[in-house]
């Protein structure tokens, strides 16, 4: 938890000196207290580096696309010249995924996990599945994280301004 306390600390400091009164000075005391809120309920003072990049990846303001890729790039395995994403490493990576919207209760079961695990393989043969696959699961959205694009969405409409009156 110091650690990653140490990275949010930085990570905002730099961001307010991109955007300068656009980032709240406690923003990342406030990040760390949801990311131990969704990884941390017990109180051990533990947070998986992973898990939490996966939330931060999850909730920025990237495009879809390139959150996708992050993903894969965290949870992947490298496997000679290509990496690959295993159905143990997908399986960590919706349950982690799984934590933002379980803050909120909103949960899904671990049979969801285990169905959209499934759902991504079918019809590999291998254990592992490469990016382009992994990407064309995740643009499909899977209804275990049919909460991202969503969420996505939405954020992009905030800035949409539209010249209509309304009487």
């Amino acid at each position: 938890v110091q650690q990653i306390s140490g990275m949010l600390t930085e990570l905002f400091q730099r961001a307010r000196l991109e955007k300068p009164g656009q980032v709240d000075p406690r923003a990342a005391e406030f990040t760390l207290s949801l990311l131990a809120a969704m990884y941390d309920r017990s109180g051990t003072g533990y947070i998986k580096t992973r898990s939490a990049a996966a939330a931060l990846i999850a909730l920025s303001g990237d495009t879809l696309l390139a959150k996708y890729r992050a993903f894969f790039q965290f949870y992947a395995v490298p496997d000679g010249k290509a990496a690959l994403i295993t159905r143990s490493a997908l399986r960590s990576l919706l349950t982690d995924l799984n934590q933002i919207p379980a803050i909120v209760g909103e949960s899904c079961t671990l049979s969801c996990v285990e169905i959209a695990t499934h759902s991504c393989f079918h019809g590999v043969l291998n254990s592992a599945i490469v990016e382009e696959k992994f990407l064309s699961w995740l643009k499909s959205e899977p209804a275990v994280l049919l909460w991202l694009p969503t969420c996505y969405r939405l954020s992009a409409t905030e800035m949409v301004s539209h010249q209509a009156r309304c009487r």
